[in-house]
């Protein structure tokens, strides 16, 4: 067996092999050991995900095989199998047949399926693969790449390495709608649409919506409400993190990046690529003397090749961008700016059935207006809607801890249970007629006492159990929801029609039954104005009584306000109290100052 003729992958496949039967004190490297090195490489999922094969069912299998081969005491090298030198020669054959220069781990694979091997008899009746499955498998893996370098298999299925389908996310309803920002997601369709240079950059400040525009594209297109030429479309995510960890030689995340933009050309327009931070591609991998990621990306872009969405910050577009001139003009820039206060609250609005699913809570209207106006006006140091989001999120997350912790009545109650139980402990003992007289008042008390927490409790438990019976509902509808808008998009009218008619207004009749507001509930389950003042607060460190009081009642307090701060100037205070009202009034002539003050003294009267 010559193991240059391996790419790096299968190399250390056989290495593992061989170290696994040293370990097991097998006399021969059989088949099992190879299978068993192969199902633990993470290389072949996406060919045991084509298979439809559970990758832990055959572990599991393989490692049972493992345990009935014979083993031998002594430290002997362990030999290569007749079965395996057979595999070997059979994907030989199959090498030369694919004009490989180097031999991969499934054409090693598909050697062993050959073979005439016990294992691998079993696994073929267990998992009902044949050779032609596999085969099938490894093309559609490689799309026409030969193995004419040692490291060309680690390039294969390199896009669900280091990205993930945000379609594929939307149907399985892991991204949340997208309210709003239509002129936006309008803007980068029709860049894609162009037959060159159809590469929009969203370019914006921190939380204002750059990849929420993307998430609104990848809706648009799981609902079909796209051009027809962007239909069908794969819109990938390319992870950053993943794509430079762990690439310890120089020119291996070039190799990796290259093996995704590979994958994207033969996808033939059918994939297009978002890269969140695109900055980071500039100087990536670059070192002295070499080329950096982004010129791998130019020739593809100018082309129209490669349809690439980018996004990223006014001051990093600014630092890495605009200096490298032929990568900028390559790009289109869409501006994202801040939503207003208005389009925020409709923004909320929208995701708020999500954040009640979700947390099991009830989110009313004041408490979005509250978290818009609030969150604007005293958390300047971030960006709508991303920080009225997260008040929304923090609230409805303090709520639910409260809901799913035991009441403060509650809490009392069995605190003075215990330290009557531990007074009545130390009074049996007395002989004293006080002692026992107390003692009689205890037990009395005790008694009433845990009547009230019984009742209590069942009435806690009652409640949260109907609390996360609607939790489940609403989770249900949006389920629901999203399956109608799937049906309807696949024309499956019948399955549409019984959702639309039957499942989904069940659903909503059985929330409306169940969610009834008690005056005298023990789980409080609503999050109000009151709630985001507090997290405001909280993040802030204003008062909440400050928070929640208007401007008219702070102007109308002025004076009182200023009084607290500055002694023996009752005057001087009155003058500019009386300015800011009159400028608030607006009796004041808007084409003057509100007003000229010279305050003068000797130095050191204030």
């Amino acid at each position: 067996m010559n193991i240059e003729q391996m790419t790096e992958i299968l190399q250390n496949i056989i290495m593992q092999a061989v170290q696994l039967a040293q370990e097991k004190q097998s006399p021969d490297i059989k088949p099992e050991h190879i299978l068993y090195a192969m199902v633990n490489d993470d290389s072949l999922e996406g060919i045991w995900q084509r298979l439809h094969i559970s990758q832990e069912e055959l572990r599991s299998f393989i490692e049972q095989a493992l345990t009935r081969i014979p083993t031998v005491s002594g430290s002997t090298q362990p030999q290569l199998s007749n079965d395996v030198m057979q595999a070997y020669n059979f994907a030989l054959k199959r090498m030369q047949k694919q004009n490989d220069s180097y031999m991969s781990t499934v054409t090693f694979l598909l050697g062993l399926f050959d073979t005439k091997a016990t294992i691998i008899e079993q696994i073929k009746q267990q998992f009902h693969i044949t050779t032609r499955d596999i085969e099938k498998a490894e093309e559609e893996r490689r799309g026409g790449m030969t193995m004419d370098e040692k490291t060309n298999e680690s390039q294969l299925d390199a896009l669900s390495k280091y990205g993930h389908d945000l379609v594929k996310e939307v149907k399985d309803g892991k991204i949340d709608p997208v309210i709003g920002r239509d002129e936006e997601i309008r803007r980068v369709i029709e860049i894609l649409s162009r037959k060159t240079k159809n590469n929009p950059v969203l370019i914006g400040e921190p939380g204002v919506g750059k990849t929420a525009i993307v998430e609104g594209l990848a809706w648009r297109i799981m609902q079909g409400d796209v051009p027809l030429g962007l239909k069908d479309k794969k819109l990938i995510e390319l992870d950053m993190g993943a794509l430079i960890a762990g690439a310890k030689y120089r020119g291996e995340f070039e190799e990796r990046l290259k093996g995704v933009l590979k994958q994207v050309q033969q996808a033939d327009g059918g994939i297009i690529l978002f890269i969140d931070e695109i900055h980071n591609l500039v100087g990536a991998g670059k070192t002295e003397g070499s080329m950096d990621a982004a010129n791998l990306l130019k020739p593809m872009l100018a082309r129209g090749e490669l349809k690439c969405i980018g996004a990223t910050t006014f001051d990093e577009y600014r630092k890495y961008i605009e200096k490298d001139r032929a990568l900028e003009r390559r790009f289109q820039k869409i501006m994202v700016q801040e939503p207003s206060v208005e389009d925020t609250i409709s923004i909320l609005r929208g995701l708020k059935d999500r954040f009640e699913s979700h947390h099991g809570v009830r989110i009313k209207d004041e408490a979005i207006i509250a978290a818009a106006t609030l969150s604007n006006r005293y958390i300047t140091d971030r960006f709508l809607p991303d920080k009225a989001i997260d008040l929304i999120d923090e609230a409805c997350a303090t709520i639910r801890v409260e809901m799913d912790s035991m009441p403060a009545e509650l809490d009392e109650l069995s605190r003075r249970i215990m330290t009557l139980q531990i007074e009545e402990t130390s009074l049996k003992e007395e002989t004293d007629p006080k002692a026992k007289d107390r003692l009689e008042e205890i037990r009395k008390e005790l008694a009433d006492l845990k009547e009230e927490q019984t009742a209590k409790l069942s009435k806690w438990q009652a409640e949260k159990s109907e609390a996360d019976a609607i939790k489940n509902y609403k989770e249900e509808l949006e389920k629901a929801k999203l399956a109608l808008t799937q049906a309807e998009n696949a024309a499956n009218y019948e399955t549409a029609a019984k959702l639309k008619y039957e499942t989904i207004p069940n659903l909503e009749k059985k929330i409306n039954e169940a969610d009834v507001e008690k005056s005298d509930a023990m789980v409080h389950q609503i999050v109000d104005e009151d709630m985001i003042a507090k997290i405001v607060s909280q993040w802030t460190h204003i008062e909440v009584s400050r928070l929640m009081s208007t401007e008219r009642q702070k102007i109308l307090h002025l004076p009182e306000a200023l009084a607290k701060r500055v002694m023996g100037q009752p005057e001087a205070l009155r003058l500019v109290s009386d300015a800011i009202m009159r400028s608030k009034a607006n009796i004041q002539d808007e084409n003057r100052p509100l007003g000229s003050f010279m305050f003068l003294g000797p130095t050191g009267v204030g």
